[in-house]
């Protein structure tokens, strides 16, 4: 089997990634970042969105794990201290594969040239640096709202648990292929008026964002911001391809939201 290694970039995550590199490779495994089975994400969640980004063009033939040493390790599934119980697993054990939905994000210009088409594991973001964001919102077609406000979060189910949480949407479980709009901030008086709820579509529904002022957007696909000029339209959909996680032990969907968000001292 060939892996590859993603780090936080601090000296613990160093230490313990040349630790797994030392360890795999005289299990005669095979260090190979081009093409590897299994990415090893060292360090939080941002870490492991790193890792993602730098292999969505092989998601289909590569799969993730994440040891957490980061701030937050929502993803990640190991602590530091299991290291060599991890390292013997990989080495020996084939890994359970878990599949999470992704969002596809496409931009569409004025002028008709290329479109840019992203994948997210957690959220895509739309805002403006120049006042409010004025956006008709399309839903399969047709339209249902036309939104005024600071922007909207467009998020995965395993990203309902990142901005979307922070901004009062539902956190929705892996299993289920939806993506989730959520509204920062909408203006809402006689003249202006949005549903005001986060709005949770299926997989066979497409959303279709069409700005309605001449305005530059900052656009996030999880942690990397491009900005845009001349968009015609934000094309949001459930993508056809879908996030691989490797799982050695089971780390249930609903554990990890209460060990992130609630976890108390009950036995």
């Amino acid at each position: 089997m060939k892996f590859a290694l993603k780090c936080r970039g601090d000296q613990t995550s160093k230490d313990i990634v040349t630790k797994i590199k030392n360890y795999l490779t005289e299990f005669d495994l095979e260090y190979c970042e081009k093409e590897p089975d299994l990415v090893i994400s060292v360090g939080g969640d941002g870490t492991l969105l790193e890792a993602f980004h730098s292999y969505t063009h092989r998601l289909d033939k590569t799969a993730f794990i994440g040891v957490h040493t980061g701030h937050l390790g929502f993803y990640a599934d190991w602590m530091p201290d299991e290291l060599e119980k991890l390292v013997i697993e990989i080495a020996r054990t084939p890994f359970q594969v878990v599949e999470y939905p992704l969002l596809e994000i496409t931009i569409h210009p004025k002028n008709g040239g290329s479109e840019d088409r992203y994948l997210a594991l957690n959220e895509s973001s739309v805002k403006t640096p120049e006042g409010s964001v004025v956006l008709d919102v399309e839903i399969k077609g047709e339209h249902f709202e036309t939104f005024r406000g600071d922007g909207l979060c467009i998020s995965t189910p395993s990203g309902s648990t990142a901005y979307n949480k922070a901004l009062g949407g539902a956190i929705i479980h892996p299993s289920i292929e939806a993506i989730q709009i959520t509204e920062m901030a909408s203006i809402n008086n006689r003249v202006f008026r949005t549903v005001g709820s986060p709005l949770i579509l299926p997989k066979h529904h497409t959303c279709l964002l069409k700005p309605l002022n001449d305005r530059s957007f900052f656009i996030t696909i999880d942690h990397i911001t491009k900005t845009y000029k001349d968009v015609k339209t934000i094309e949001c959909r459930v993508a056809k391809e879908r996030v691989r996680f490797a799982r050695f032990r089971p780390f249930p969907f609903w554990k990890r939201v209460h060990d992130s968000f609630i976890k108390d001292d009950r036995p």
